[in-house]
């Protein structure tokens, strides 16, 4: 495994550039070098750049590479540079400016730097493990679509949401994550498994602690400890990342909610800015907003009901302690439009009866436990997580005015977990609450570390201050102080060997695993797929199941295939094939629906289905465990179920 992915590294470090080069030139122009807590929101903005890019290209009548990044990049840098000038300041003033302490001033990026890498080899290591070689795919329902949207960005040089929505049939479809993954397969020139795997790597463990890191640097005024212990956390809970790379598989949510902390840390800044710099944090909210939007709605839902009501407590106690018309206006103005921005997003975020059916995990009063202590599913806990969540709770709880912009995202993110994890099906609070998430418990779940994190946060700075009074009492020199911060933050790492981590990769292991009993794609069906180069003429056009992988014969191998998706639309013709191939022989009304769709091969993959269920698929059980015959001539096999015939005589 260890030259698999020492093989795959330039795949890996391409996906970090397009991760953060993008964003950075952003940063540079805006707010120059000297802001920490401006540069962790670099990743955040390559995002953006990348997915508007993405969708602005074909109107441009650009095909999707690099260019339209750079271009995109550029545009925006040059506005950011030309808001910088004039709000006229060389240096960046509170609240993007580092700690006032000329000690923590140094500290501060340092701990940044060094926390943000630590994280991300820790998360590297921990997803390198789950998806065990870098070219293993996702055994799982949503992989099948998103694979074979790659694959169709990459043919036709168009990476817009229009084009992603076409994979499945449907008029659009977030792009942000399918827009990253293609950039690395055209810089990496790999296949689509390798550049898909390297980019979940780039999103998970560098987007993801960055954008914890602005959040951190949001709440606690950039505090070196702050940012160490950030750091170390992110790599230490389950439910975010891992989660969503077992369950769905949640691409497209995966990459949203990586960013959603730059989301939340950039609502808190732009409450706490004053002057012309509001002009600049607007901006880059409404950047950071797109990041979200682009790559999932549904996150930005999610960034809504995260800082709704912290909002409303800012703006409230504003209007009541500072009683100026002014405060007391923006109050009255902003709070009742905030809740008809929810009922509108509410409403246009609503999924149908058949995709919200998801049913509850749970009890509320066990939902209720499990958000406590971020270990949903049943996950053990790590002791070291858990009490430093309590203690956050139990100081948010004692001073409320002082912190609750910590508490406040971490108490909305558990009670949409417990509504939708431990109220049944039907409940109308429940449907009215969660529907924009499908009702699914997993997606709500993912949500609990990105709110948990500047809680179990502060729960450590009380236990480090503690620490730092005992060590003036005992006149301990400023290094001592700072090398047994620096040695806490480093234990604070054990986190992630817990037992909620690695309970969650011994379980999310086999969605990635490639052997005979692969729920989507088996060892056998991989090597006939990689044969096909061998076997098939160029122009070839394969009948395929969904249901058993077949389609991945597109993503995977670049053959053209009938079927994308299992929920895509088909004619008559492909359903009267794909229930009646079996009798080719004695119904000649399958060799005319063969003729008319053009299609002259078949791969058969058996009955085996992507949910193993003997109800899913049957529609099209005439393409599955076909025997030879006159018309069906088999050309390749692979063990038992994996085959490729030829069909002639039609």
């Amino acid at each position: 495994m260890n030259e698999a992915w020492l093989a795959a590294a330039p795949s890996v470090l391409i996906a970090i550039g397009v991760v953060l080069l993008p964003g950075a030139a952003v940063i540079a122009a805006g707010w120059g070098l000297r802001s920490v807590t401006a540069w962790l929101f670099a990743p955040a903005v390559s995002l953006a750049v990348v997915a508007v890019a993405a969708t602005a290209a074909p109107l441009a009548g650009l095909s999707w590479s690099p260019l339209p990044v750079a271009i995109v990049a550029a545009t925006t840098a040059a506005v950011a540079f030309a808001v910088r000038r004039w709000v006229g300041c060389t240096e960046a003033p509170v609240p993007w400016d580092a700690p006032a302490a000329p000690s923590r001033r140094t500290a501060a990026p340092i701990a940044a730097a060094v926390g943000l890498v630590a994280a991300a080899a820790t998360i590297a290591t921990q997803l390198a493990i789950v998806f065990g070689d870098p070219e293993n795919i996702s055994q799982t329902f949503d992989a099948i679509v998103h694979l074979n949207a790659v694959r169709l960005i990459l043919d036709t040089g168009d990476a817009s949401i229009f084009t992603v929505g076409s994979a499945s049939d449907i008029d659009f479809y977030p792009n942000g994550w399918h827009s990253v993954v293609t950039l690395v397969a055209q810089l990496g020139g790999g296949g689509v498994a390798l550049a898909v795997n390297a980019a979940n790597i780039a999103i998970g463990a560098v987007v993801w602690p960055a954008s914890a890191l602005a959040l951190a640097a949001a709440v606690f005024a950039a505090r070196p400890a702050a940012l160490a212990l950030t750091a170390a956390l992110t790599t230490g809970f389950g439910a975010f990342p891992l989660l969503l790379l077992d369950f769905g598989v949640l691409y497209p949510n995966y990459t949203a909610y990586a960013v959603l902390p730059a989301g939340i840390a950039a609502v808190w800044l732009l409450l706490r800015t004053r002057g012309r710099d509001r002009l600049r944090t607007a901006l880059l909210l409404v950047t950071v907003c797109a990041a979200i939007g682009i790559s999932h709605p549904n996150a930005f839902l999610a960034l809504y009901a995260l800082t709704v009501a912290g909002i409303a407590w800012i703006l409230g106690a504003a209007a009541f302690t500072e009683r100026t018309r002014a405060a007391v206006t923006v109050a009255a103005v902003t709070i009742p439009a905030l809740a008809l921005v929810g009922v509108g997003l509410w409403r246009f975020g609503r999924t149908n009866e058949e995709m919200s059916g998801w049913g509850a995990w749970q009890s509320s009063a066990q939902a209720f436990g499990e958000a406590a202590l971020v270990a949903p599913r049943g996950y053990p806990i790590t002791v070291t997580t858990a009490l430093l969540l309590i203690l956050g709770i139990v100081v948010v709880v004692r001073r409320p005015a002082r912190w609750a912009l910590a508490g406040i995202p971490f108490a909305a993110a558990a009670l949409l977990f417990i509504v939708v994890s431990g109220l049944p099906v039907g409940t109308q609070i429940r449907d009215l609450l969660t529907n924009p998430w499908y009702n699914d418990s997993y997606r709500l779940a993912a949500l609990l570390p990105i709110a948990a994190i500047p809680v179990a946060v502060l729960g450590a700075l009380v236990l480090i201050d503690l620490l730092n009074r005992a060590a003036r009492r005992a006149r301990w020199t400023e290094p001592v102080r700072m090398g047994v911060v620096a040695l806490a933050a480093a234990a604070a790492f054990s986190v992630a060997v817990g037992p909620n981590v690695t309970a969650t990769m011994h379980a999310a292991q086999g969605a990635y695993r490639l052997d005979g009993s692969a729920a989507l794609l088996t060892e056998d069906e991989q090597i006939l797929l990689d044969r096909l180069d061998e076997t098939l003429p160029a122009d070839a056009v394969l009948i395929v199941n969904p249901w058993t992988g077949g389609s991945l014969a597109y993503a995977l191998a670049g053959r053209e295939v009938l079927e994308l998706h299992v929920f895509g639309t088909r004619t008559d013709d492909e359903e009267y094939v794909d229930a009646h191939l079996a009798d080719i022989d004695d119904d000649p009304r399958v060799c005319e629906a063969v003729d008319r769709l053009g299609a002259e091969y078949v791969l058969d993959f058996g009955s085996q289905n992507v949910f193993d269920s003997k109800n899913s698929g049957t529609e099209r059980s005439g393409i599955n465990d076909l025997e030879p015959s006159d018309r069906l001539v088999l050309v390749d096999a692979e063990g038992d179920d994996a085959r490729l015939f030829r069909i002639e005589g039609c």
